[in-house]
């Protein structure tokens, strides 16, 4: 397949490297404040970096640093991804919504996310993963901007479904951009790349959380971030990989599961259901039931973050020694422990402590279910795979918007000790598991999910 693979650099706009010094040496006595001199000194910075971009050009690219690259764009997703979520709660106050209406908003994101997934299949099939994955990730940087500027309800709805868009974008081209990398090595890497993304949505949330601390504006906080998510697409994207679009037959959007299959959707289904929930919800909860203010909110939320991110680097040594069905039934029990924990003890500490159960606990469901997938007898893997993420997704989905209108009518502690019973069906579920079902199986870290 390796061999399949050619890369293709395109021309980038060439600047004769005599004009930086020039432009650079005007730059320091350019001191006025006028519009005139603001767009001659962006002018200059966007010269000298279309230089450092066309130098990197010059170079051929090896698979180390199609790796990195690839890694960059993993990192972007998840970055830009866990910086709006930080700022949930303060967005929430600023636009004064209440639980219910904050779950009609929370709604437009995935609805934007699903109505796009056959979009960006179809482009996917006609250009390559790297033109859908640099429009993705400037189109998400100037979403996120927009995100910021948002001052209604109505508007801020229109934006998260544009965000959606551009997540699933970035989601697919990413992925497929990783899964041309792996062929170009031997040993699996499509594991780190998703262990990267969870690096960023933990580094993504911290510094929310200095944001938050600080007092720094959303406006202001998604506007620097997008910049720098911008330089990086930009100054990363001649090191991907190019690879030309494979026509991929007409195939059914969205695909059922068999008998076989079912109970693992159902368990895929209840774990991403927890997952978004803490997404969406988790910095709410500690304002609001726990009565945090809004920095020990925001850390909360962080300490979720490092819980998952560490369970996900963890998770394959972990399975290799315990096999997949004995962490399948305690991933439960501590997402079930830490709903739990923090539902009936609303302290710092205590509600805490559950944040980093729930995060170890949904860690590696999802990666682990997909493992099995491969073993059913009426589907090919990549059809098992998609039947799935179908039902998982559904949980992604739904069950957050619904916290919201939930906890508007008997109050967010409701909400989650509902979800808390989500851990419970997935010690239910594993224990109708057989015995033998995957306990050699290797973890494998699901495309759709991030």
């Amino acid at each position: 397949m390796s061999g399949k693979l050619k890369a293709e650099r395109p021309k980038l706009l060439t600047v004769p490297c005599p004009i930086y010094p020039f432009q650079l040496s005007a730059f320091t006595f350019v001191k006025s404040f006028s519009l005139w001199s603001f767009s001659f000194q962006l002018q200059t910075v966007f010269l000298y970096f279309i230089y450092l971009v066309n130098e990197k050009a010059i170079q051929s690219p090896t698979p180390q640093q199609y790796r990195i690259a690839a890694a960059i764009f993993f990192f972007i997703s998840g970055f830009g991804f866990s910086s709006w979520a930080s700022r949930i709660p303060t967005i929430q106050n600023q636009l004064h919504l209440n639980d219910e209406q904050l779950g009609t908003v929370l709604f437009a994101l995935p609805i934007g996310l699903m109505f796009t997934m056959p979009v960006s299949n179809w482009l996917l099939s006609k250009y390559s993963s790297r033109a859908i994955m640099l429009s993705g990730s400037l189109f998400l940087c100037v979403i996120l901007v927009f995100i910021g500027l948002a001052n209604s309800m109505l508007q801020l709805i229109v934006v998260l479904f544009f965000f959606g868009s551009a997540r699933n974008m970035m989601t697919l081209s990413i992925n497929t951009q990783g899964v041309a990398v792996q062929a170009l090595y031997s040993k699996s890497i499509m594991a780190a790349f998703h262990g990267i993304w969870s690096m960023a949505g933990f580094a993504g949330a911290a510094v929310g959380l200095v944001m938050v601390y600080f007092n720094v504006g959303v406006p202001y906080h998604f506007f620097i971030i997008s910049i720098l998510l911008g330089v990086l697409t930009l100054y990363f994207i001649n090191d991907t990989l190019y690879s030309k679009p494979i026509p991929q037959p007409r195939k059914p959007v969205f695909s059922l599961p068999d008998k076989y299959l079912l109970k693992f959707s159902l368990i895929c289904f209840a774990c991403m259901a927890c997952e978004n929930t803490m997404y969406d919800w988790g910095a709410i909860y500690f304002q609001k039931a726990v009565h945090a203010d809004k920095t020990t909110s925001t850390a909360a939320f962080v300490i979720y973050l490092v819980a998952m991110t560490s369970g996900r680097f963890f998770g394959d040594r972990v399975v290799t020694r315990f096999g997949i069905k004995a962490v399948l039934q305690f991933s439960g029990m501590f997402i079930f422990g830490g709903l739990l924990m923090a539902v009936v003890l609303p302290y710092v500490i205590t509600a805490m402590i559950g944040f980093v159960l729930v995060g170890v606990g949904v860690s590696c469901v999802v990666p682990m279910v997909f493992s099995l997938a491969g073993k059913s007898k009426k589907m090919s893997s990549s059809s098992a795979l998609a039947s799935i993420s179908t039902v998982g997704y559904l949980g992604f989905v739904l069950v957050p918007p619904l916290v919201g209108f939930i906890s508007q009518n008997f109050g967010l502690r409701i909400s989650f000790s509902i979800i808390a019973l989500f851990g419970a069906a997935v010690i239910y579920l594993v224990s109708k598991l057989n015995d033998g079902d995957g306990q050699s199986a290797p973890v494998v870290f699901p495309d759709f999910e991030e």
